[in-house]
């Protein structure tokens, strides 16, 4: 049986990507953060399903679950592993927290790190090792190379993942294991509902133009994929044969992606300085 480790599946994206793996075969691992969605999701996914509650900042905990996963495969290699948690708290920089900033970089980045270490050598990354190599997906975002205003710390968190996974696919090579970026256009998730609160920040300079940019947020993500469809892509680029480095999965890749690295950095400026009402303070 084919298995994948699978972070973050309470909801959304990572939720439709374990039911769309469980459903091609495979056997999932997924992780949460809390004992009830845990019991929620072994109930509704079945027996080929297996939660493992961890949160990907807790080094301990993710130890834990390699070795649960390693203790329930035996001598079976990893197949997969698809790094999908993330957070994205929204807000202009000059005000926002840095123990909001920081912990994007916690879970984008640091925990993202962790839990990669910690399932490589059952993705083949060792000495010895016979079988086929797994590979890993990381979650990126087409904002890791388009910075949007009002999620700086997630642009910069995703950016950060870019640079990341070219690395790691690199180094890799020494073990044949592949190593994906997926640049996630907006999605009908619920984490938009949890990050863009603007609130703090509306006696500051920046509260018209950052709720011009929440009512874009909203009226794109109504447009946005469905998270069913994301995740039957994750799965035909798990089973590819020859991956591409990287996947732009985005309703309008046009516009969301190709346009914005196309234009010249201060045409862009400009654009979206004129639609959020970014002008000079006088």
């Amino acid at each position: 049986m084919k298995s994948i480790v699978i972070t973050g599946v309470s909801s959304g994206v990572g939720l439709a990507a374990a039911r769309a793996f469980l459903a091609r075969g495979y056997r999932v691992f997924g992780s949460l953060r809390t004992p009830a969605d845990a019991a929620r999701l072994q109930a509704e996914l079945g027996a080929d399903f297996t939660p493992l509650l961890l949160d990907v900042t807790d080094a301990d905990a993710v130890a834990r679950a390699a070795a649960e996963v390693a203790r329930a495969l035996g001598n079976m290699p990893l197949t997969g592993l698809l790094n999908n948690a993330g957070v994205a708290f929204g807000g202009p920089l000059q005000h926002q927290p840095l123990d909001v900033i920081r912990q994007h970089f916690e879970v984008n980045v640091l925990g993202l790190i962790a839990v990669t270490q910690a399932f490589l050598p059952l993705l083949g990354a060792r000495p010895g090792f016979a079988g086929r190599p797994g590979r890993v997906l990381n979650m990126g975002s087409v904002s890791g190379q388009v910075a949007s205003p009002f999620l700086g710390a997630y642009v910069s968190s995703k950016h950060a993942l870019e640079g990341l996974t070219g690395t790691w696919r690199r180094e890799l090579k020494l073990f044949g294991i592949p190593v994906v970026l997926i640049g996630l256009g907006v999605t009908q998730t619920p984490i938009w509902d949890k990050g863009i609160a603007l609130e703090p920040y509306e006696h500051t300079p920046y509260a018209a133009p950052a709720q011009r940019f929440l009512r874009f947020v909203n009226k794109t993500r109504d447009q946005g994929l469905t998270p069913e469809y994301v995740a039957g892509r994750l799965v035909k680029i798990m089973e590819t044969s020859r991956p591409r480095l990287r996947y732009t999965i985005a309703a309008d890749v046009f516009r969301a992606y190709i346009v914005p690295r196309l234009l010249p950095a201060r045409a862009l400026d400009w654009l979206l300085a004129r639609g959020l009402g970014l002008r000079r303070v006088k």
